[in-house]
């Protein structure tokens, strides 16, 4: 019998595979998409996921990032990562650092979705295969979250996110995030001569108009090579609770917020090794708990910006705030790695 089934082969699924490989467990993932698998995500790592995909055995390539900048119109504020930098790295360049990290261990790779979970005292049944324990790692709206009757009621504002690539030479080593009265633009410099812009709003409008909101990055994309758009969404996704049985969620599976504050990789890596060392030491009952305090400062800290972005009153006092108020703005950053 196999020790662990992961269901969902993005990030934080082929994350708890490599700790549970690591840790002398026998792992399957089953993932329906080739890889490597894209995704409409800000495509920048926080200190703190560089450092966990260091230590899982993942070397990743990209471009440094040494901070974050907010920006509105002319004014802008600065807070530097501190003891480590960032990476800004395209989606399929990190899922193929994973997936090739996961075969290198002996991890099996099946194509396939899981579904029709039957659990019993001492195993989970999915897809014609048996395992001590089921984690579920497939994603935003995990479709195992829902069977498991997990998914929590859906949030009362919605907002989506939509990517983009642009070929032009990065103009900052931090990544930017945009504020206007509509949404957020998030500029990620990447290591292949591009930026990413991922653009997060409560309004459901063409990719166009949502970049018109910033003319001052729209001009500096202008006449640049564009790749096609993707797009997320909704984003906050609740569930009630991060275990079922023999079956722990993690990932974007296990609640999501938003992804204003960049840290999606981070927790992903972070919440799926916290499932798998619970598992390997006999106490999947402490997960949700280890969860809570994994991702608390970033559940609060999203929490106040999104109540600040839901009203133009305040959204636009965001940037002239953390301009005024340069140390905490960086101690907020801080929290974040």
């Amino acid at each position: 019998m196999i020790d662990l089934l992961v269901a969902g082969g993005g990030p934080a699924g082929l994350a708890a595979a490599i700790r549970a490989a690591g840790l002398g467990m026998e792992a399957v993932v089953v993932e329906p998409r080739p890889a490597p698998v894209d995704k409409a995500c800000g495509e920048g790592i926080m200190p703190s996921g560089v450092a966990a995909l260091a230590a899982l055995g993942v070397p990743v390539g990209g471009r440094p990032l040494h901070g974050i900048r907010y920006v509105a119109g002319p004014r802008s504020a600065v807070a530097p990562f501190r003891g480590g930098s960032g990476l800004g790295v395209r989606r399929t360049v990190l899922h193929s650092a994973l997936h090739r990290r996961a075969l290198e261990l002996g991890v099996r790779i099946v194509p396939g979705k899981v579904a029709g979970v039957r659990q019993e005292e001492d195993r989970v049944t999915a897809c014609g295969l048996s395992a001590r324990w089921l984690i579920a790692a497939d994603g935003l709206h995990s479709p195992l979250r829902r069977e498991l009757g997990l998914d929590g009621p859906p949030a009362p504002v919605r907002r989506y996110g939509l990517r983009r690539h642009y070929r032009v030479d990065p103009w900052a080593d931090f990544v930017e995030v945009h504020w206007s009265r509509h949404g957020e633009a998030y500029v990620t410099p990447l290591g292949d001569g591009s930026v990413g812009v991922a653009v997060l709003s409560r309004e459901r409008l063409p990719y166009g108009r949502h970049l018109a909101a910033f003319p001052r990055l729209a001009e500096l994309l202008t006449g640049r090579e564009a790749g096609p758009v993707r797009g997320a969404g909704p984003l906050r996704q609740r569930a009630r609770a991060r275990r079922a049985g023999r079956v722990l969620l993690v990932g974007d599976a296990a609640g999501y917020l938003d992804a204003l504050t960049g840290e999606g990789v981070a927790l992903a890596v972070a919440t799926a090794g916290a499932a798998v060392e619970a598992l390997a030491a006999g106490r999947p009952e402490a997960y949700p708990a280890r969860w809570q305090r994994l991702t608390l400062r970033h559940r609060l800290l999203t929490a106040g910006l999104l109540a600040a972005a839901r009203r133009p009153a305040t959204a636009r006092l965001v940037v002239p705030a953390a301009h005024r108020a340069p140390a905490v703005f960086a101690a907020a950053v801080r929290a974040l790695q």
